[in-house]
C-alpha cells in the first residue's frame, strides 16, 4: 500500500487522530479510486470534499462549459470560469487544493458505447447527474462491471442519498436504484433542475452527504447507506432514510439500448436565432409556452402559456393553419408537447432547440 510523506502527514494530521480511522483510514483514501459522473451542482462539492480528503485517484465526466446560471450553486467555479470547459477548470482547482492528488477527466457525453471505457478504472461512481436516462445508465453499468454507485440527486428543497450495488460480507450486492424505481418516468414529464429551480444550497447539503458516503465506504468506517434510501427537505429540515429491499422483478442483463428517448420522435425544430428573427419581423407564427406558471413568472418572452400537462386539454387554443413554435427550458418539455399533438393531428409544430434558455 502507498505510504504518506511528511506533507501529506501534516495535511491530513485531523484524519490521522481521529479514532477507528488514522493512517490505516488515510492510506486507504490515497489508494481509492473515485469516478465523479457530473460536475454542476452535485458534482462540485463532492469533487471538492474528495479532493480535500486525500483520494487519490478522481475522475471527472461532464460535456459542459461553465455558464453564467451555474454560479447561483456550483461554487467550484467563478465569473472568470464562464464559456470553459467544467472538467478543466474543475481538475485546475482540485489540484490546487491537493496536489497530492491525481485527477482524470473525461470530457464527453456518457453513453452505452462509452461506458465501460471510462469505468474501467474506477471502483466507485458517484452519480452527479440530473437526468434519468443518464443516471439508469450509470445504474445498470454498476450492476454490471461490479462497482458502487454512491447516488445523490437534488430538486427544488428536496435532496436523496443512498449507496447502491454495495459489496456485502456475504459476497453479494446491495438492492440497487431499479429495486426502487424499476423504470424511468416517461421523458419531459419530470423537468430536471435547469427547468424545475433548486435552492442554491442544497447541492451543497447533498453532494456532501455523498461524499461522507464515499469515504465511509472506502474506509470501512461508520454505516454507510445501504439498502436504504435517505431524503431531506431543505425547506423545513425534514429528513427520513427509508428502508427497501430487493425488487424479485428487476433483472439487468444489459445497459439500456439508447438515451434521450425524448429525442426518438420525429420532431421539427427551430433555433433561437430563427424565432427572434421572426419576432423582429413580425412574423405571422404562434408561440407556446408549455412550462409551469412559476417558470413563467421568472422569465418569459411572451408565449401563451399552455402547461404540458394541460396540453392536449387546451389543444384548442393552438392554431392548424400557421407556425406554431413550442418551448420549454431547455427543450425537452416542448418535444413530448409536440409528440402529443402530432399524435392528434397537429402538423405545423416547431420545438425551440435549447428552450427559452437560449433566447
Amino acid at each position: 500500500m502507498k505510504q504518506l510523506n511528511a506533507a501529506e502527514k501534516s495535511r491530513y494530521h485531523r484524519h490521522l487522530i481521529l479514532p477507528n480511522f488514522g493512517m490505516e483510514g488515510q492510506l486507504k483514501l490515497k489508494s481509492a479510486r473515485v469516478l465523479v459522473v457530473g460536475a454542476g451542482g452535485l458534482g462540485c462539492p463532492v469533487l471538492q470534499y474528495l479532493a480535500a480528503a486525500g483520494v487519490g485517484n478522481i475522475g471527472i465526466v461532464d460535456f459542459d462549459v461553465v455558464e453564467e446560471s451555474n454560479l447561483q450553486r456550483q461554487i467550484l467555479y467563478s465569473v472568470a470560469d464562464v464559456g470553459l470547459p467544467k472538467v478543466e477548470v474543475a481538475k485546475r482547482k482540485l489540484l490546487a487544493l491537493n496536489p497530492h492528488i491525481s485527477v482524470t477527466t473525461f470530457q464527453e457525453k456518457l453513453t452505452s458505447e462509452n461506458i465501460e471505457r471510462i469505468f474501467e478504472n474506477f471502483d466507485i461512481v458517484a452519480d452527479g447527474t440530473d437526468n434519468f436516462d443518464t443516471r439508469y445508465l450509470i445504474n445498470d453499468a454498476c450492476v454490471l462491471f461490479d462497482k458502487i454507485n454512491v447516488f445523490g440527486s437534488i430538486f427544488r428543497f428536496e435532496g436523496q442519498v443512498a449507496v447502491f450495488n454495495y459489496l456485502l460480507k456475504d459476497g453479494s450486492r446491495s438492492t440497487n436504484y431499479r429495486d426502487l424505481f424499476p423504470e424511468p418516468p416517461e421523458a419531459g414529464l419530470i423537468p430536471n433542475c435547469a427547468e424545475g429551480g433548486v435552492l442554491g444550497v442544497l447541492p451543497g447539503i447533498i453532494g456532501a452527504m455523498q461524499a461522507n458516503e464515499v469515504i465511509k465506504v472506502i474506509t470501512g468506517v461508520g454505516e454507510p447507506l445501504v439498502n436504504c434510501f435517505y431524503t431531506f427537505d431543505a425547506s423545513d429540515l425534514f429528513a427520513q432514510t427509508l428502508k427497501i429491499k430487493k425488487n424479485p422483478k428487476v433483472k439487468i442483463r444489459r445497459l439500456p439500448e439508447s438515451l434521450e428517448r425524448s429525442c426518438a420522435m420525429p420532431v421539427a425544430t427551430i433555433s433561437a436565432k430563427a424565432v427572434k428573427k421572426m419576432i423582429a419581423e413580425n412574423v405571422d407564427f404562434q408561440l407556446i409556452d408549455v412550462r409551469e406558471r412559476s417558470e413563467y413568472e421568472v422569465k418569459n418572452i411572451g408565449g401563451e402559456l399552455i402547461p404540458l400537462g394541460r396540453i392536449l386539454e387546451e389543444q384548442n387554443k393552438i392554431a392548424r393553419d400557421k407556425q406554431v413554435v413550442i418551448f420549454c427550458q431547455s427543450g425537452k418539455r416542448s418535444r413530448k408537447a409536440i409528440e402529443l399533438l402530432q399524435a392528434v393531428g397537429f402538423e405545423n409544430l416547431w420545438s425551440l432547440e435549447g428552450g427559452i434558455l437560449e433566447m
